[in-house]
This record gives C-alpha cells, sequence and structure tokens, in this order.
C-alpha cells in the first residue's frame, strides 16, 4: 500500500529533498549511500525504475495521485508519497515544469571504467562540460544513436542534475557512464580517440578513417573554448565536421548528435 503523507508546509521533514538541498548536498547528503537525485515528470521516473534505481520518496500534486501518478505510486511500493494542495507545491522552484510528479531516488557509486568499456565498441568522452542542458542533449543523443557508454571529465556537470536529467528525457539512466580524471585512459583500454575539433590538421568527420576504427572514443569539448590544447595533442585523430554559410562551430549538443551518427558502427 502506498504511504501518502499530506502536508501542509514545506518544513515537513522528508520534503528538504525537493525545497531545501542544492545538487551538491543532494550528491553528499549524509553519506555517499544516502545520496539522492531528483527525477521529474512520470515519464523519466518511469525510465529511471525501469533501469533498475531505486526511489526513496515521491512529491506530487493532489490530482495526479489517482491519475499521472498512479502506476508509478504502485510500482515504488510503500515509500513516502507527499502531497499537498498545488498552491503549496508551487512555490518550489521549478515545479510547475514537472508535470505535477518528482521522485527522490537513491545515486548509485559510479562504476569503474574498465567495467563500463569491457565491450564497448563507441564511447563519447564529455570533456569540461558544464551546461546542465547540453549534457542532457549529449545523453539523449548517445542513448539514440548507440553509444556504448559515456565518461566525464571531474570538471563536468553532473548527468544527474536535476535539470540535466530532464533535458535528457530519462536518457541518463540508459547509457553506462562514469567519471574519468582524462580522456587519455580511454586509449589504454585498446580505443583510438578523436577529438572534435577546429585546428588546422583536423580531418572531416566523414573520412572513412575515422568510422572504420574498431573502438572509437569521441571527445567532445567545453562551451565556448572547446576542448583543450593538450587533449587534442593527445589524442590519435582531431575530426571537424564541415560548416557552410560561414558559421565557425555547432554548439557542443548539436556537434555530438552528428558525430555519433556519422561514427556509429555501421551494420550490414
Amino acid at each position: 500500500m502506498p504511504n501518502i503523507i499530506h502536508i501542509d508546509s514545506l518544513e515537513y521533514p522528508g520534503t528538504e529533498v525537493y525545497c531545501k538541498l542544492t545538487e551538491a548536498q543532494l550528491r553528499s547528503r549524509l553519506d555517499a549511500d544516502k545520496a539522492v537525485f531528483i527525477a521529474e515528470s512520470p515519464k523519466v521516473i518511469d525510465v529511471a525504475l525501469r533501469a533498475g534505481y531505486s526511489p526513496v520518496s515521491l512529491l506530487c500534486e493532489q490530482r495526479h495521485i489517482a491519475g499521472d501518478a498512479a502506476d508509478i505510486i504502485k510500482r515504488c511500493g510503500e515509500i513516502p508519497v507527499f502531497t499537498g494542495s498545488r498552491e503549496l507545491l508551487q512555490t518550489l522552484t521549478g515545479y510547475t515544469l514537472t508535470r505535477g510528479v518528482l521522485c527522490a531516488m537513491r545515486r548509485p557509486c559510479a562504476p569503474e571504467l574498465a567495467d563500463i568499456v569491457k565491450t564497448a565498441q563507441r564511447v563519447a568522452v564529455i570533456d569540461s562540460v558544464t551546461d546542465t542542458t547540453n549534457i542532457g542533449a549529449i545523453f539523449r543523443s548517445a542513448a539514440a544513436l548507440g553509444i556504448d557508454a559515456v565518461c566525464l571529465t571531474r570538471t563536468s556537470c553532473d548527468p544527474l542534475n536535476r535539470r540535466a536529467v530532464r533535458v535528457s528525457m530519462g536518457s541518463v539512466f540508459l547509457v553506462p557512464w562514469t567519471w574519468i580524471d582524462s580522456p587519455g585512459e580511454l586509449q589504454s583500454f585498446g580505443f583510438r580517440t578523436v577529438a572534435m575539433a577546429l585546428t588546422d590538421d583536423s580531418v572531416a568527420i566523414d573520412d572513412p578513417l575515422l568510422s572504420s576504427q574498431p573502438r572509437l572514443a569521441i571527445i567532445l569539448g567545453t562551451e565556448g573554448d572547446g576542448l583543450r590544447r593538450e587533449v587534442i595533442d593527445e589524442a590519435d585523430f582531431v575530426a571537424r565536421i564541415p560548416m557552410a554559410h560561414g558559421v565557425d562551430s555547432l554548439n557542443v549538443a548539436a556537434a555530438s548528435a552528428v558525430a555519433f551518427w556519422q561514427l556509429r558502427i555501421k551494420t550490414k
């Protein structure tokens, strides 16, 4: 049976994860095994549950308990389901964008790099990308276009950031990912690396040499400045997406979709 708890204040114990804790506090709350993240909307929560993520509590409008959230609540067992008036819940920043349902979920420990690339052929490497929207969009493209794993340098945005999760439409739950110190780490696992950058010695993204690589790690750089010089120098290849009309480059999220599609493993 669901544990429905009617609240008339956001001071109620257990609701602080939705309204008082910052993203950093959610990640480090109390200790690592109690860290959480927030998933928004029934669709995104459904993807997380199907991927094996564990719910801690739900917060939803009263009208959604027997409506949009009914199936989610049933599947979540006896966890607390906090509910209150629409007026109360709308005082949460961004709440009106969540389709009436929020879920606090247990944050898993990041897997070892060796485990997620063991059988991978195409890996995305995100280096110092800090915009949550771009992170979510990159993950959505990675999931849709057959990327086997995603690696992020520690200067990149957290994929389980609330907005990144929402923009990805839950795709962050579908592709294995972990943190790395340097994009060059992939080379020790048998990957050739290709840096997406505009340099004089870069090759076009449709160069057959790139797509023919059995194991390829595609490195994407930060907004604005792009990849660091040392990352480009350490890469096996440097590739560019040819531009028209004098446009110098694409947004990193758009560029990722083009690169993932062009460099995918092509099946006969």
